[in-house]
């Protein structure tokens, strides 16, 4: 299923912008979109290895990773159940998990803090259970995100990318570092206090100039908006006929617009953006536009 894919960079037409790029991630696949199609690729690869055919993970009910493991898992002939932060709700994003097959176990906050001890209460004598944690985070994680980098044949002044968990993130340093390149890597934290980002990263490549941090684009936590970041989206899609989520990618092109009129990055600056996908994500909040 995971046979290699290589999506394409387009140049956006944006003033005052003359060489803004924008990695198309979403073009992937529409279901499992994006970097999570980067972090599924190897963590099933090894799941087959193992011999594991029921995938077990972990997200939030309006989560693209739980859709992405469930489509997944559906195309790959193998089970899938996730535990779902908070109370039992319906959604279009739990609806496609439910048609892809995947079981859901809703679970109080407090529980889902230890997904280790989760997985081990419901699977501990299921041999054929996979543990996929919260946002594909892991080693395998990292070498998929990291063949981003790999697959350019442009350099960049600047790359950006938005971050949750980090390990897309790690990915795309860990590639940075791999090629030898000069290129800055800016990482738009979308939860408030986003800091801890970099000790994520750390889990898996080791820190370094390349990396920049902005932490003051999260516009109230993850999966918050404001009014200034819908407006945003809104402008943004009409001139340049380029969909954003507001979870991700609308904060990271933010970002971007925003350090420009700050003087941290130039008009003629070579810019790739990663579009990370998730754009179904959008039907949540259609109260927001």
């Amino acid at each position: 299923m995971f046979e290699e894919i290589y999506s394409p960079v387009q140049k956006i037409t944006l003033p005052p912008f003359n060489n803004l790029f924008v990695k198309r991630d979403d073009l992937i696949d529409p279901y499992i979109s994006g970097n999570k199609w980067r972090k599924l690729k190897y963590i099933l690869a090894r799941a087959k290895a193992e011999n594991k055919t029921h995938l077990v993970t972990f997200g939030g009910a309006y989560s693209n990773h739980l859709v992405a493991t469930a489509a997944a898992a559906a195309r790959s002939g193998l089970k899938s159940t996730a535990f779902v932060r908070g109370e039992e709700v319906k959604n279009e994003m739990l609806l496609l998990c439910s048609l892809f097959g995947m079981q859901l176990i809703f679970t109080n906050r407090e529980s889902y803090r230890d997904k280790h001890k989760l997985f081990e209460l419901h699977f501990a004598t299921n041999d054929e259970a996979y543990f996929i944690d919260e946002g594909g985070a892991s080693p395998e994680a990292t070498i998929g995100c990291a063949q981003i980098i790999s697959e350019l044949i442009e350099n960049y002044d600047h790359i950006f990318c938005a971050a949750g968990t980090g390990t897309t993130a790690a990915g795309l340093l860990k590639g940075i570092q791999q090629q030898g390149l000069n290129t800055k890597l800016h990482i738009i934290p979308v939860l408030k206090g986003g800091s801890f980002i970099k000790d994520e990263i750390a889990k898996y490549t080791p820190l370094s100039d390349h990396l920049a941090l902005h932490l003051d684009y999260h516009f109230g936590g993850y999966a918050k908006t404001t009014p200034q970041l819908i407006d945003f989206i809104k402008t943004f899609t009409a001139q340049t006929g380029l969909l954003l989520d507001p979870v991700y990618t609308a904060k990271m092109c933010f970002a971007i617009a925003d350090l420009q009129k700050k003087g941290f990055i130039g008009e003629d600056d070579k810019i790739l953006a990663i579009h990370t996908g998730g754009l179904i994500g959008l039907f949540g909040m259609e109260d927001k536009f």
